[in-house]
């Protein structure tokens, strides 16, 4: 598997980053786009990289937020066939307290490309997409302010958008997450990937005890970890002094699992 950050909120390659997330992901013959940051910047630091949007053959959106879907109109510009694939609650109403809109465009809303999945989805080759409603939290972290418009009340959001991508190959379990909002030690505790790859949403945590047991709570797990975006990078670097596990993936950096 090689995966290739198109955007994250770092960058130590001269490419631009931004607050958001998009990675071109190659695997057992299928090459797709997971996540799309929060413009089309993805794509223009996928020319610079020889990565070609064109031939994806598929995206797969990890929640209803703009900095993961921001670029998803670019994506079918330039990509004339592959359906995107995103949770049948992405469409919802969300919002950063009660001002800031930070959901999808809404006029993606019925392109006929779009594939809405609901509890677990089969993309073949080895992928599944998992909602996850029905799983239990050992760990509840709130809603760091995120919120849901519902029938005019504003409620904290509960997440449910999002969805989890499994990957299975050479018998290893490969779990990619967009932000992990409902809580990546409840998220790696459900699946037990071999290798956890996303934001932990840490990023308001303070690097104090409360973080420490968050970090040797998944260091339990025996799961190699590549974070990013949200997770924070003080939060990483608090965190990476006892977990020699994980490693922060940025802007422009192709790695091979």
């Amino acid at each position: 598997m090689i995966i290739t950050v198109l955007t994250e909120n770092t960058s130590e390659s001269g490419l631009a980053c931004e607050h958001g997330l998009s990675l071109f992901v190659e695997v057992n013959g299928v090459k797709f786009l997971f996540d799309s940051g929060q413009s089309s910047r993805f794509y223009e630091n996928a020319v610079r990289l020889g990565k070609d949007i064109s031939q994806a053959d598929m995206m797969i959106l990890s929640h209803g937020h703009y900095d993961h879907g921001g670029g998803i109109q670019t994506f079918l510009s330039v990509n004339k066939n592959a359906p995107v694939y995103m949770n049948r609650r992405a469409f919802g109403k969300y919002y950063n307290g009660t001002e800031k809109y930070i959901g999808l465009d809404p006029e993606l809303e019925g392109n006929e490309r779009i594939r809405l999945t609901d509890g677990l989805t089969s993309l073949g080759s080895g992928m599944t997409l998992h909602s996850a409603y029905d799983m239990t939290k050992r760990i509840d972290l709130g809603s760091f302010g995120l919120n849901r418009l519902e029938n005019g009340c504003f409620l904290p959001d509960d997440f449910l958008h999002e969805h989890y991508l499994l990957v299975e190959e050479n018998g290893r379990r490969i779990l990619f997450s967009g932000c992990s909002h409902r809580g990546v030690n409840n998220i790696v505790s459900w699946f037990r990937p071999d290798v956890f790859i996303g934001g932990f949403h840490f990023s308001h945590i303070p690097c104090a005890d409360r973080l420490r047991a968050l970090a040797d709570d998944l260091d339990g797990f025996g799961t190699e970890y590549y974070t990013c975006h949200c997770t924070g990078t003080e939060q990483y670097i608090f965190m990476s002094e006892s977990m020699k596990s994980l490693h922060y993936i940025s802007t422009g950096q192709s790695i091979v699992i």
